[in-house]
């Protein structure tokens, strides 16, 4: 659809909450989304300009518009979430997670057996779970068969079985792991009472199992049979030792739902917990491909209920980042700033951030073995791709990088025949430049680069790749220009969030194929430069190597100068100031000491007028 078959409709929209669908020409749907004001939410897909390759896609391949106004915010939330399940639309985030969880079954049958199961049969059965791995199911069922007696056999224990003397106890009996139901030496009523305490423990109430076990012990001990009160002594232990294990803040918490989200450009990791009695019982990470520039607070939201709803949660408060919705307004949402929950929740975003590390690792290794085995294929893709006259065999990026707008260096990879030559990279100072200018310290560090390699009569790269679009380009060529390089190599910009590929003079970028072997290698080149130059700058910073002209006043440190230049951006911008703008940011006396050091021998422009 185009701008101007939208401005034909456009007035049709009304002004009001609720939920608005796209669909392609053949009616399909392709996206859900929901907004407080609908007529100026569509809108801004239509009027704005899109920086998202997958958004300007959907634009195009709109059809018609639908939508259905809702009473408020919160509904229009619910109707989008019911949507997005029923029709799971292609271009809305896919919460889809097809393993297949392992389940605990207590079986419907005499005698219930309890073990471990990943189909979950409409039998009647209770199944418990799911649980996030198989190890942890052992664990329990372990725990279970210490301390709690159960029958592992598979015999029909029915009562008319059991009358006739058809079965004998078996070694689990005199082992005490069984009390011995097959020969009626076992009440229903008993075996019922046991498997109370097993849905204690697999729910992570073990402080009423082991309450349990203590007034068994208490009444052996009271009728001296002191050896069987020392059996259950054992199990207490054991149950203890393991609600040690398992507690991770407090057992005052009660129950709850802990939530997280860490996200970058093309996936995002939520993080649940479940908690029980202040012990997290289960813990897992979903990656969520993002379709469009999804809000974290709509991702967090659905994955949560999705979350919710699998792990069977009956919790009823909920402790996320920020403020998102729910499904039921009953639900209490809680923002902690310190205590307990805030522990929980860094922990939460601690395994969310560990696993996006993990996933990110596996897909450079990926890259680099397809890279390794593949090296000539890939860049004969990427030479056709980007129409270059040599195969790429030397590429080169270069990445500005600077601290909350002050400090700025810069950095270069080198990658040889699609691997990373880390011999050859470079990092800068950079020297030049007064305050930050990431368009002058780009046509620094570029300049600097290749007038090093004239001078030893070094190879030139094929491609040199330039972080940061158009703007960072143009300086960039403004170099090789000065230096008599143009034509000698290639030299493309990169925009920050697509991977989108700018060539001098083109108004409309290159977009490579998502998951194509060059667009992977141009990411990860990409991804290369940004860890290098984040490196250096830290390393740097810490070394307490970064000087200036601010921090050799007397009476004024790095702290107050870092606070300066954030808020102003250079020296010269300082040098302009009056002592009250000064007092403004880091209070009157190191205003008067700044502003004196550069107005020593100038009147004060601060002082009140006559």
């Amino acid at each position: 659809m185009t701008k101007e078959q939208f401005s034909k409709i456009v007035s049709s929209i009304p002004h009001q909450p609720g939920c608005y669908k796209y669909y392609d020409e053949h009616s399909e749907l392709l996206y859900v989304g929901k907004a407080k004001d609908l007529r100026k939410r569509v809108s801004s897909y239509f009027n704005k300009t899109v920086d998202n390759y997958k958004t300007r896609r959907l634009v195009t391949l709109i059809n018609h518009i639908d939508f259905t106004v809702t009473n408020n915010e919160h509904d229009a939330f619910l109707l989008e979430n019911s949507l997005i399940k029923h029709y799971q639309p292609r271009f809305n985030i896919d919460l889809k997670d097809d393993k297949s969880y392992p389940y605990i079954v207590i079986k419907k049958e005499p005698f219930p057996r309890v073990f471990l199961t990943r189909r979950v049969i409409r039998d009647g059965s209770e199944y418990l779970g799911p649980f996030t791995g198989v190890a942890r199911v052992r664990e329990l069922l372990g725990l279970i068969k210490q301390n709690i007696p159960l029958r592992t056999c598979n015999l029909n224990l029915s009562p008319a079985n059991i009358a006739k003397g058809k079965f004998k106890v078996c070694l689990e009996y005199h082992l005490g792991n069984c009390k011995g139901p097959c020969e009626g030496l076992q009440t229903e009523q008993d075996y019922a009472d046991n498997l109370i305490q097993v849905r204690h423990i697999l729910k992570g109430n073990t402080g009423e199992v082991i309450k349990y076990l203590k007034d068994e012990m208490m009444q052996m001990a009271s009728d001296m049979q002191f050896e069987k009160a020392g059996i259950f002594k054992q199990k207490i232990d054991d149950l203890q030792r393991y609600q040690s294990r398992s507690a991770v803040v407090s057992s005052h918490l009660g129950n709850l739902d802990v939530a997280t989200i860490i996200s970058d450009e093309a996936n995002a990791y939520v993080n649940y917990m479940m908690v029980s009695n202040g012990s997290i019982i289960y813990a897992k990470t979903l990656q969520v491909e993002k379709k469009l520039e999804e809000e974290d607070a709509d991702i967090l939201a659905l994955a949560l209920d999705k979350m919710r709803t699998t792990f069977q949660s009956n919790a009823t408060e909920i402790v996320v980042p920020f403020e998102i919705d729910v499904t039921d307004e009953s639900l209490k949402v809680t923002v902690p700033k310190a205590g307990d929950k805030k522990k929980l929740l860094e922990l939460s975003y601690k395994n969310a951030e560990i696993t996006q590390q993990d996933e990110k690792r596996k897909d450079l290794l990926l890259i680099g073995e397809a890279a390794k085995q593949n090296a000539s294929v890939v860049l004969e893709e990427l030479q056709d791709a980007l129409q270059l006259i040599e195969l790429p065999e030397h590429i080169e990026c270069f990445d500005n990088s600077n601290f909350q707008g002050a400090y700025p260096v810069a950095a270069m990879v080198c990658f040889k025949h699609g691997q990373p030559s880390k011999k050859d990279y470079r990092h800068y100072h950079i020297k030049t430049v007064e305050g930050i200018n990431d368009f002058a310290s780009m046509s620094e560090v570029v300049y600097r680069r290749y007038k090093r390699l004239l001078e030893e009569k070094a190879p030139l790269p094929q491609l040199v790749i330039i972080d940061g679009g158009k703007g960072q380009l143009g300086a960039a060529l403004e170099s090789i220009e000065k230096l008599g390089l143009t034509g000698r190599m290639t030299i493309v910009g990169l925009a920050k969030r697509e991977e989108s590929i700018f060539f001098p003079g083109d108004s409309e970028p290159l977009q490579l194929p998502y998951d194509s072997p060059a667009h992977l290698l141009i990411r990860r080149i990409r991804d290369e430069v940004h860890r290098f130059g984040i490196t250096f700058h830290r390393q740097t910073r810490s070394k307490g190597t970064f000087k200036n002209e601010l921090e050799g006043i007397q009476g004024i440190g790095e702290k107050t100068a870092t606070e300066l230049l954030r808020e102003f951006r250079s020296v010269k911008n300082i040098k302009t100031l009056t002592e009250r703008e000064l007092t403004r940011v880091i209070g009157a006396s190191k205003a008067r000491i700044v502003w004196s050091y550069f107005h020593a021998n100038e009147g004060d422009p601060t002082a009140p007028d006559a």
